[in-house]
């Protein structure tokens, strides 16, 4: 929910022109993130959840990529990206990991 805090907040900075491209792109990966995990969640099987937290992990690539872009092109400040890339990366280990501790109790892995 932070990283869709932080996102929200870089995307409201970006230029009006980019209100259908990189801003809308931006909220709904970051808005996609907390959704899929809360969602598998709620799944009543393991399988499920694992799968559901395997597509925040493809969200949180995209916003990674949508924050990488937005430097690029010089829509955001140069190193406004940072703390949100920082704070993907470490998203990223957390869902690598419950990934790894549900499928290590399921017998999946």
């Amino acid at each position: 929910m932070t990283l869709a805090e932080m996102s929200y907040r870089l995307a409201a900075q970006l230029p009006n022109d980019e209100k259908y491209g990189l801003t809308s792109q931006i909220r709904r990966a970051a808005v996609s993130v907390p959704a899929n995990i809360a969602e598998g969640h709620g799944r009543e099987s393991t399988g499920s959840f694992i799968q559901f937290l395997r597509v925040s992990q493809g969200s949180l690539k995209e916003l990674k990529t949508h924050f990488l872009l937005a430097e690029r092109l010089g829509r955001a400040k140069s190193g406004e990206a940072g703390p949100l890339l920082a704070e993907c990366d470490e998203i990223g280990r957390m869902l690598r990991a419950m990934i790894r501790s549900l499928q290590d109790r399921a017998g999946t892995g």
